[in-house]
């Protein structure tokens, strides 16, 4: 089987409502809901159809689409401006000090400060891979494209990325984190605010959220436990993130507590490591890459392998089949 990312098309609504009601909660950039999707996609197809170098509020919707059998099998999205129709909202971890002379000791606390300190910058997410396909290297396709897109189309693109990495998500689908913070203001489940915010926007939030700091150590145990830290199922998406020069800078989402991850743009592995070639020759036996081609709704990205020759490079014929090139395109790639 071969596959290949491409632009999102408004006739993959129910390959990605299916993926939706997969994903177990608290992913709000994938929600069940069918008319949230479409809204989406016709999102993405205005952004791929838009074509002057300016960073704007757009997002991108790429699919994992298996050329054999025309089925999406993966999905991941790209948003080039958070915080513009919305506020974009975070929980910043900080420690509060304080000393007293008359005890002769130091305290420390830690706090969530509310605060908008990622607004503007471009964000990478809703990375979802059917479970029936996890393995081959495809999650690796499906985030690592996103960079190749990005560095194709460099100046519609903020300088920070961030990725937000799912938190804390109990048998029942509720948030320790919820429950033990916001839950106790807003009066909704953490399902219902999820599925309200995926739909809605987290406007909401700003007008009931309190402003004043919360201490941490006077949260139930529960919720204390869990700031911070990601979903199982993300911890390898994590990795991966590390890989590419993400770091966790103490910034937690304001629904489950999952860390926020960012790196500078130009200083992402992919971005700064990728290069350009010409397509010389079709012939396998290359290392393992990464490919990529086109712009906008044109842009297609595969696994394959790549030979550097004098003049340009080769690759195998199954990417040359995947990105419908053949001799004298140019590609970017970067190895896996």
């Amino acid at each position: 089987m071969t596959f290949r990312i491409r632009a999102a098309r408004e006739d993959d609504l129910k390959y990605l409502y299916e993926m939706a009601k997969l994903t177990g909660g608290g992913f709000t950039n994938l929600p069940p809901d069918r008319n949230a999707l479409i809204a989406k996609l016709e999102r993405s197809t205005l952004a791929f159809a838009h074509d002057e170098d300016e960073p704007r509020d757009e997002a991108f919707v790429l699919v994992l689409e298996n050329i054999d059998t025309g089925e999406v099998r993966g999905t991941s999205q790209i948003f080039t401006k958070v915080g513009q129709r919305w506020p974009f909202y975070s929980y910043r971890v900080a420690t509060l000090t304080k000393h007293s002379e008359a005890l002769g000791r130091t305290f420390r606390a830690e706090i969530l400060n509310l605060v908008n300190d990622l607004e503007g910058s471009s964000e990478v997410g809703g990375l979802f891979l059917h479970p029936g396909e996890r393995a081959g290297g495809l999650g690796l396709l499906l985030a690592r494209s996103r960079y190749l897109f990005i560095a194709r189309h460099r100046a519609r693109f903020a300088d920070r990325v961030l990725a937000e990495l799912r938190g804390i998500i109990d048998e029942a689908g509720g948030s320790p984190f919820w429950d033990g913070v916001a839950g106790r203001f807003f009066g909704m489940s953490f399902q219902d605010a999820d599925q309200f915010n995926a739909i809605h926007g987290n406007q909401f939030i700003a007008d009931l959220m309190p402003r004043h700091p919360v201490y941490i150590a006077m949260l139930p145990e529960a919720a204390r436990c869990v700031v911070g830290l990601p979903h199982p199922t993300g911890r390898a998406a994590m990795r991966m993130l590390e890989n590419e020069g993400f770091a966790y800078e103490k910034y937690v989402d304001i629904f489950d507590g999952g860390p926020s991850m960012t790196a500078r743009t130009d200083q992402i592995a992919t971005v700064r490591d990728r290069r350009e070639g010409k397509v010389v020759e079709v012939a396998g036996g290359g290392a393992p890459s990464i490919l990529s081609t086109g712009r906008l709704g044109d842009f297609r990205a595969c696994l394959g392998e790549v030979t550097l020759r004098g003049d340009g490079i080769a690759i195998d014929p199954q990417a040359a089949r995947a990105l419908g090139v053949d001799i004298g395109a140019t590609l970017h790639h970067v190895e896996r």
